[in-house]
């Protein structure tokens, strides 16, 4: 595939899976931001406190935000997001938790590999 063919447009995906140990300043730092924040309609609003004030999930999401992993990246701009949180059950240990399980199989779909091979440069995993 020549350089003229290929999209300008990059999917960048993120797992993240982080621990909590420290609920009501988090809760309370994710009520802040939502008191703040002056676009946010009231009944909207309302359903953000309640939300977050039950979940630690709902209050990491309102405070992370993916516009500001892009942030001031030259000759990049952030065309769409999207992103979730859950609370999930987590144990390091277990080779289900295996981070580069699902990898080879999107990578061999989106011919990641056949890129790697023609030069191009593919992330680098930890």
């Amino acid at each position: 595939m020549s350089a003229d063919e290929t999209s300008r447009f990059v999917r960048l995906r993120v797992e993240l899976v982080v621990e909590v140990d420290g609920s009501e300043e988090l809760r309370g730092t994710a009520l802040s931001r939502i008191a703040e924040d002056a676009h946010m309609p009231d009944d909207e609003r309302a359903h953000a406190q309640t939300a977050v004030k039950e979940d630690d999930a709902e209050a990491l999401a309102y405070l992370v935000d993916p516009v500001d992993l892009i942030g001031d990246v030259p000759g990049v701009e952030l065309t769409q997001a999207s992103w979730s949180s859950e609370v999930i059950d987590y144990d390091p240990d277990s080779p289900d938790w295996d981070p580069d399980e699902d990898d080879d199989a999107e990578d061999d779909d989106e011919g990641v590999e056949e890129r790697a091979d023609e030069g191009d440069e593919v992330g680098v995993r930890p």
